[in-house]
């Protein structure tokens, strides 16, 4: 339906039937039925007020409208993110350099991030928690995510072998203190020191245990997703579900002889029993390896994740990450000394193109990934996640090619 025009419809103003929008989208959105041609999103006030088929579409006035030739997608929500435009959450000064990383994946369509750290001191993870702490408390961040230190030194990837601990259900309730309710999910190995007290902490914290950077076996990640599982419905936290920190990367690989923890966690997901993380960005993993994923999983047990260090972004060159040197060639991040795979380059709204174009999946399926599931791990999809009404006005518009022409944050632009 046309907006109606407040100049031409002098009786609008007082019509109790007409919704009254600060802006309306039209174009072919990605919504909670699916991909929505000829589809209306109407927002006011930093929320969606309606969205659905113009044909269905009620009375409204609007202040502006934007016809969009690509699509309109939901605000993309990237939950495990360390840094980007040359700043990185482990090693800034403070939090103005912390929200230059913010910014640089606010402005490519993730409108909704958690920050995450990596293995520490107990006195760097304070401080830098304290710092996103406060980010939380302005909005500019969504959530913290702590990657360590409580993991294998066999599969510790990128993270520095000198903090590297057994569990400390203590640290983990500390740390969700300083947080101050921001602490969403940390990566765990199940096999470290004391990991059934560390997942109940982190239970009764409010945070999901993500378990990753592990050398398990398949038993020993199947017992910890049924610990996690069990901890996160006793505390009825954020989650009823725990997640796997990048699966396949950080971990023992699958063997016909040793399964390993890989495929006890895609077993989990078919079930409908954890939510696996992919790095779907083409240097990570195989983009028929991401199409296998998708396959198996059951509907929204995958989300998409960049896993972005500070060149997210930037000029191939030298960075850091947790105080390790990294060296980026070809857009890929490795450590300069010893050569692991040391975080992600790009943004999600990249890893969203490679895992459609690259990948074959469905695009609808492939966006909910990054928006409305990692947002339910968030516990937030009643505010984040989607372009359903009441929803915050997060917004990306992107071209036929997956491209970003226009961003939103609470129906602001960008």
């Amino acid at each position: 339906m046309s907006p109606a025009d407040p100049a031409s419809s002098p009786t609008s103003s007082t019509h109790p039937d007409v919704l009254r929008a600060d802006l309306a989208l039209h174009g072919t959105a990605v919504l909670e039925r699916g991909l929505v041609p000829g589809a209306v999103v109407l927002l006011a006030n930093g929320h969606v007020l309606w969205s659905g088929p113009s044909t269905d579409a009620p009375s409204y006035e609007t202040a502006r409208t934007i016809e969009h030739d690509g699509l309109v997608l939901p605000g993309l929500v990237d939950i495990h993110c360390h840094g980007g435009g040359g700043s990185s959450f482990p090693d800034a000064a403070g939090p103005d350099q912390m929200l230059q990383a913010v910014l640089e994946h606010r402005r490519h369509g993730t409108t909704s991030l958690v920050a995450s750290l990596v293995t520490a001191s107990p006195d760097t993870l304070r401080a830098r928690v304290a710092d996103l702490a406060g980010l939380a408390a302005d909005g500019e961040i969504t959530a913290i995510h702590l990657e360590g230190p409580f993991i294998s030194e066999a599969r510790k990837g990128a993270q520095n072998p000198e903090h590297i601990t057994g569990g400390d259900a203590a640290l983990v309730r500390e740390l969700a203190g300083v947080a101050g309710g921001a602490l969403a999910t940390m990566t765990v190995a199940p096999e470290a020191e004391d990991m059934d007290a560390v997942i109940t902490a982190l239970a009764e914290s409010g945070a999901v245990p993500s378990l990753g950077h592990t050398d398990c076996t398949s038993a020993e990640m199947t017992w910890a997703i049924k610990a996690s599982r069990a901890a996160l419905r006793r505390a009825h936290g954020r989650s009823s579900l725990p997640t796997a920190t990048h699966l396949f990367n950080g971990m023992r690989p699958i063997h016909h002889r040793d399964p390993g923890p890989a495929f006890a966690c895609l077993d989990a997901a078919a079930r409908g029993e954890m939510v696996v993380e992919l790095v779907a960005d083409g240097a990570h993993l195989d983009h028929r390896t991401v199409a296998h994923v998708f396959a198996v999983a059951a509907e929204d047990h995958v989300m998409l994740v960049t896993d972005a260090m500070a060149a997210a972004g930037m000029a191939d060159g030298q960075y850091t990450l947790g105080a390790q040197e990294v060296t980026v060639a070809g857009g890929v991040a490795t450590l300069t000394h010893g050569g692991s795979i040391a975080g992600g380059t790009a943004h999600l709204l990249d890893v969203l193109r490679h895992t459609v174009q690259g990948s074959g999946v469905d695009l609808v399926r492939a966006v909910r990934a990054a928006t409305i599931v990692p947002a339910t791990v968030l516990g937030m999809q009643d505010t984040i996640g989607s372009l359903e009404a009441g929803r915050r006005a997060d917004v990306l518009l992107v071209d036929s090619q997956l491209q970003p022409v226009t961003v939103l944050r609470g129906g602001e632009s960008v």
